[in-house]
């Protein structure tokens, strides 16, 4: 007859091994964090934004604005198809998309322009009838005239290089988009309105907002719209983010608003990401900005 006997050091893990299976688990609860929920935890940011040209025909104006959806390399139908539901929720008067609808890479670009279409059909779903786009540089990369196809069959105009006039009350004020400063030819020349009058601010849609320093050179804007940095797509405690993580015409205006003397700068964080599909501490964010006519 046998005794089964068993040791203390084979009912227990070593402090080795405790130490490897815990950053094992904490490792795959990361991933699962930054991979799925933090990737698909939408954020509503609320901004209000003080504009001194703004008449008061304005006031109390809510523009949506939504950037970087890079469909559908890792953002699926269905989370699209969730932020437009949230943005009808909202009932803005003006929504604004500002770039990047698809991604350059890493299918074919012939892959990734067509792909424009079916993120364009569901963008369509967007009910408010004051929409705008403007492109980014990944779009610009795959084809651009192809994504303004797409958005153009779902009754989203794109403002490439150019500008359209928004009217409430016998007032007025506009809305101009450049291409991607970084992949393409932006012309502010064409694009900001020279018939604008001192009561007509000006809003750009810019997507790489590093660019904000050409446009307080040119002048003539008030506001200008971004997205492209993804807020650093990963943000780490203590460190903040890797500049690894930043693209070109993304490092100086990583997230959120800035103030460049009569120029202001919103850089939405976007919704979608590149390279991996992670996101930490940095999750996808809807805009909702509030215009006020600001004093003196």
């Amino acid at each position: 007859m046998t005794t089964a006997t068993t040791t203390t050091a084979n009912r227990t893990l070593s402090r080795r091994q405790f130490i490897a299976f815990s950053a094992l688990a904490a490792g795959g609860g990361l991933v699962a964090y930054s991979g799925f929920w933090d990737r698909h935890h939408l954020e509503l940011v609320q901004q209000t934004i003080w504009l001194r040209r703004l008449p008061q025909s304005f006031h109390g104006l809510r523009i949506a604005q939504i950037s970087d959806i890079h469909y559908d390399e890792y953002t699926e139908p269905y989370f699209v198809r969730e932020i437009v539901r949230r943005i009808n929720a909202l009932n803005p008067d003006v929504v604004v998309l500002t770039g990047d609808f698809v991604t350059d890479g890493p299918l074919p670009r012939h892959i990734g322009a067509r792909l424009s279409y079916p993120c364009a059909e569901i963008l369509g779903g967007i009910q408010c009838p004051h929409r705008f786009a403007s492109l980014g540089n990944h779009d610009a990369l795959v084809g651009w005239p192809v994504v303004v196809d797409a958005l153009k069959a779902h009754g989203i105009p794109t403002l490439v290089n150019s500008y359209l006039p928004f009217e409430r009350n016998g007032s007025r004020l506009w809305f101009a988009g450049i291409r991607s400063s970084q992949d393409d030819f932006p012309s502010l020349d064409d694009a900001v309105p020279r018939q604008a009058t001192p009561s007509e601010p000006v809003i750009l849609l810019a997507h790489e907002p590093d660019y904000a320093d050409r446009v307080l050179a040119h002048g003539g804007v008030d506001l200008m719209l971004s997205g492209h940095t993804h807020g650093g797509q990963v943000h780490l405690p203590f460190i903040g983010t890797p500049r690894q993580m930043l693209p070109r015409g993304g490092r100086r205006f990583v997230q959120g608003y800035f103030k460049l003397g009569p120029l202001q700068l919103y850089v939405n964080r976007g919704i979608g990401t590149v390279k991996l599909p992670v996101r930490f501490l940095c999750p996808p964010e809807l805009t909702l900005i509030t215009l006020q006519p600001a004093e003196g």
